[in-house]
């Protein structure tokens, strides 16, 4: 069943207690747990992500880890890195790949690079191990909650879109999805989490009735208006992937014939990242589709 499911994983945001604000450049100085409400390395990270500065990211990601070895964010964000690298080499986030269903739902031509894959599973891997550990101390610990609804949203996208695994991808879909519903009930101003839970819905919203109908008896539901929903909510009030939330609401808005929020997201995003010539790129075909009198496909 050729289910894909465009998450991206990156981070879901899920501000809790207080924690040591260190400066990127500190050394010496002892593990500790930050909150992802307040990590300046992180979001520093995640800019320079969003300005397809990869290397420069990760190690921002890196100096961030060492400070707190024992927080998951910094093995999720190193993830993250790795797979926006490989979604942005193989051209997912772009309309060409997301208005055409045999792609959007059949995944990517060829395989995905063998070190950054190797790479985006250490990382990933490690940061589960961490949040379940804090998971057993703490069952309602919602950094941990988050880091795990990061790891498996962003399993699911290298397992259906980059490897084309359709099974193991929508069981990490549905893990996602459930653990996304226990970070928002315990965290409903968690505005980032509901990129996944929209990215979620409309993906599979855009199915065939018949695949959906499939999925339904295995508790995976999808409604592509309930997703767009939620897509708006994580691009107006998330943090880290506020951004992405943006590019994706944008395709989705492309998709369904809504040309001008799709104008009005992506020249946001092109003001606030004017180095990143994907966001600048998908603004000039919107504008070229504009001007011809032409709509999307």
């Amino acid at each position: 069943m050729p289910v894909r499911f465009i998450f991206l994983g990156l981070l879901l945001l899920a501000p809790t207690s207080a924690a040591p604000q260190g400066s990127i450049g500190e050394v010496n100085k002892p593990a500790q747990t930050s909150s992802f409400g307040v990590a300046p390395g992180i979001d520093a990270g995640f800019r320079l992500l969003y300005q397809l500065k990869f290397q420069e990211a990760r190690e921002q990601f890196a100096a961030w880890k060492d400070l707190y070895r024992d927080d998951p964010l910094g093995d999720v964000s190193m993830a993250a890195a790795y797979l926006f690298e490989e979604f942005y080499t193989q051209g997912v986030l772009t309309s060409e790949f997301f208005l055409n269903d045999k792609r959007l739902l059949g995944g990517i031509e060829g395989k995905p690079d063998p070190k950054r894959k190797a790479s985006f599973n250490e990382a990933n891997e490690h940061a589960r191990q961490l949040a379940k550990s804090r998971l057993k101390i703490n069952p309602r610990d919602a950094d941990a909650l988050f880091a795990l609804t990061v790891a498996a949203g962003m399993h699911a996208d290298y397992s259906s879109i980059l490897e084309k695994h359709q099974l193991e991808g929508l069981r990490f879909i549905k893990e996602s999805d459930n653990l996304a519903k226990q970070l928002i009930a315990i965290r409903p101003d968690s505005a980032d989490a509901y990129l996944a839970l929209g990215a979620a819905n409309y993906i599979i919203g855009c199915l065939p009735s018949g695949k959906r109908f499939v999925l339904w008896f295995g508790g995976i539901h999808g409604d592509k208006k309930i997703g767009m929903q939620q897509l708006r909510m994580a691009a107006e009030k998330g943090h880290y992937l506020r951004p992405y939330a943006k590019i994706m609401l944008a395709l989705a808005a492309l998709r369904e014939k809504n040309e001008s929020e799709a104008r009005t997201l992506l020249t946001e995003l092109v003001a606030e990242f004017p180095q990143n010539h994907l966001f600048v790129s998908e603004l000039a075909k919107v504008s070229r589709r504009a001007a011809s009198g032409t709509s999307s496909q």
